[in-house]
């Protein structure tokens, strides 16, 4: 797992008008990931799910989420409570994967080791 070279990426607007990424080249991507990062719904989206010692510390893992998505201008889906995280990701405007999503997905990474 190498999520450095993703995580060294910003994150390109998507305005649509573009092919989700293949299945192949999700799975590709998802290799430089957390092996615990899984694509979901029919190659889709991405999630992942995070465990916490308390309702604090998943609240604070999520808002440091909530900074990186503002900066990088990509927002993923957000689950949380009491010692859990769940993370969705995936690209609104083509319904699908882009690169967008393991970038984010690479930044999240880093926040949690």
């Amino acid at each position: 797992m190498n999520s450095g070279d993703l995580a060294s990426k910003k994150c390109v607007p998507c305005e649509g008008g573009v092919d989700p990424i293949s299945l192949d080249r999700a799975q590709e991507y998802l290799k430089q990931l957390h092996p615990d990062w899984k694509i979901v719904e029919n190659g889709k989206k991405i999630r992942r799910e995070f465990k916490f010692k308390n309702f604090q510390s998943a609240l604070d893992f999520v808002n440091k989420i909530g900074e990186i998505a503002e900066s990088e201008g990509h927002h993923p889906d957000i689950q949380f409570g009491w010692g859990y995280a769940i993370i969705t990701l995936w690209t609104h405007a083509i319904n699908g994967l882009f690169e967008n999503d393991f970038i984010l997905a690479a930044k999240i990474d880093q926040l949690n080791n």
